[in-house]
């Protein structure tokens, strides 16, 4: 295929814009915080698990907390009532039954209160561990957020580079002969790419050509394009090719 030295080269600038554009591409589809994210957006959710948990365990205390508070009250209530008909009992036996029961509220109204104590404790502890597993929440929702927040931006920008991208090509290309865009194109589009010939090397695949392939790329016209003998793509030449 004929093609100017000076089409070869604005391949070159194709071969840069193609690859901005994948690269522009790849962070749209899948900016660099996704994978955090991604992992974040899991680890909330087990934190959430453990979270309800926790509530769920400082929600019984609470309610259990509640009944004994209860029990006291109906427990005290009985006795100030006890004591009221002990000082205005007027029978011995009545006032010894009085006597008996209110001893017997009284050890009662201590176990509650031993065991309100206790509940109290629980709960206490119950409240830091749910402070503990927000506090946890909330480091990992910031993070997640912030991420996201940055990822959106990079997103965005991807999305302006790509539209200019877009047109900054369709100039470079539209200056390019259509056949031997239509090749670079075919040939890119298998993953055999263009590059500067330098130096007895193809820039493409990095690949050493043998001699018997230097002294047929030597002979080829520099309107003539080249192509790879080892990966197929096109050798672009120039002044530093060394031939």
């Amino acid at each position: 295929m004929k093609a100017s030295p000076a089409d070869q080269l604005l391949l070159l600038d194709v071969v840069d814009i193609d690859r901005r554009l994948a690269q522009a591409e790849a962070v749209r589809r899948n900016p660099p915080q996704a994978a955090r994210v991604q992992e974040l957006i899991a680890r909330r959710t087990s934190l959430g698990r453990e979270l309800a948990d926790r509530a769920g365990a400082r929600d019984d205390l609470r309610a259990e907390l509640k009944r004994i508070e209860g029990d006291v009250e109906v427990v005290s209530a009985r006795r100030a009532r006890d004591a009221e008909r002990l000082n205005v009992a007027t029978s011995p036996k009545d006032a010894q039954g009085l006597e008996h029961e209110i001893a017997s509220l009284d050890r009662r109204r201590s176990d509650l209160e031993d065991a309100e104590l206790e509940v109290m404790e629980k709960l206490e502890a119950a409240d830091a561990a749910l402070a503990e597993q927000q506090a946890l929440m909330d480091e990992v929702t910031s993070e997640g957020q912030r991420l996201s927040g940055e990822a959106k931006e990079l997103v965005a920008k991807a999305t302006s580079d790509i539209d200019a991208l877009t047109r900054d090509r369709g100039a470079v290309a539209g200056r390019i002969p259509a056949d031997l865009l239509a090749l670079y194109e075919r040939l890119a589009a298998r993953g055999t790419g263009t590059a500067v010939f330098t130096r007895g090397m193809c820039g493409a695949c990095n690949m050493n050509l043998a001699p018997s392939d230097l002294a047929v790329l030597r002979s080829t016209p520099a309107d003539e394009v080249a192509l790879c003998p080892e990966c197929g793509g096109i050798m672009v030449r120039t002044a530093e090719s060394g031939l």
